[in-house]
C-alpha cells in the first residue's frame, strides 16, 4: 500500500510540467523592455546630424512648450520600413517628429529618407547607441511621445501600424 503514491508520481510530474507549459501559451512572455524613463523628463543630450542638411538634436529641442513625437530608427531596419507610411500620415496630422538613427551613415539615412519620405523636422545620428541606451530603447524601431515640456509621456515598441496612429496623436493631443 505505502508503494501506491509510487506509481502516481509520473504522471504528477507530468501533470506539473504540462500545467507550465499551457500557462505559457495562455499567457505569453512580455519580450519588451520597458523604458524607466516614462514619466520622466528626457536625459539631457546633444547628438549631431545625421546628415548633411538637417539639424541635429538636443533634449532642449523638447522642452518649448510643444508636444512632440521622438522616433528611434535606422535604415537597416525593416520595420522601421514598413511604419515610414504611418509616420507620413502622423505628420500629415500637424505632429511634429524628431528622429534618431541608430547606427547609421549619412548616405544610408539619406536612401531611406528618398525611398520611404521623410517626416522628421530633426534628425540626430547615435553612432555609438549610447542614446539609445539612455532612453532606456531595446530596439528599433521605437516611439517615444514627448510633452511640452521634454517629459516622456508615453513609449511605442515597435513600429508604428494603421491602428496606432489616431491613439498615438490623441495622447499627444492629450498632453497638451
Amino acid at each position: 500500500m505505502k508503494r501506491n503514491w509510487l506509481l502516481w508520481t509520473p504522471f504528477a510530474v507530468f501533470a506539473f510540467l504540462g500545467g507550465i507549459f499551457l500557462f505559457g501559451l495562455v499567457e505569453p512572455k512580455d519580450e519588451y523592455v520597458r523604458s524607466q524613463l516614462v514619466g520622466k523628463p528626457l536625459p539631457e543630450f546633444v547628438l549631431p546630424a545625421a546628415l548633411e542638411g538637417v539639424q541635429g538634436l538636443t533634449h532642449t529641442d523638447f522642452a518649448d512648450g510643444k508636444p512632440r513625437m521622438l522616433n528611434i530608427f535606422a535604415s537597416w531596419c525593416l520595420p522601421c520600413q514598413a511604419e515610414a507610411p504611418f509616420l507620413e500620415q502622423i505628420k500629415e496630422a500637424g505632429v511634429e517628429i524628431h528622429g534618431i538613427a541608430v547606427k547609421d551613415k549619412p548616405e544610408d539615412v539619406r536612401a531611406f529618407l528618398v525611398e520611404h519620405g521623410n517626416p522628421f523636422v530633426r534628425i540626430g545620428a547615435d553612432m555609438d547607441m549610447l542614446m539609445q541606451l539612455k532612453l532606456g530603447s531595446s530596439g528599433v524601431p521605437e516611439t517615444y511621445l514627448i510633452d511640452g515640456k521634454g517629459r516622456i509621456i508615453h513609449q511605442h515598441i515597435g513600429d508604428i501600424r494603421a491602428e496606432h496612429v489616431a491613439p498615438l496623436i490623441e495622447k499627444l493631443k492629450a498632453a497638451k
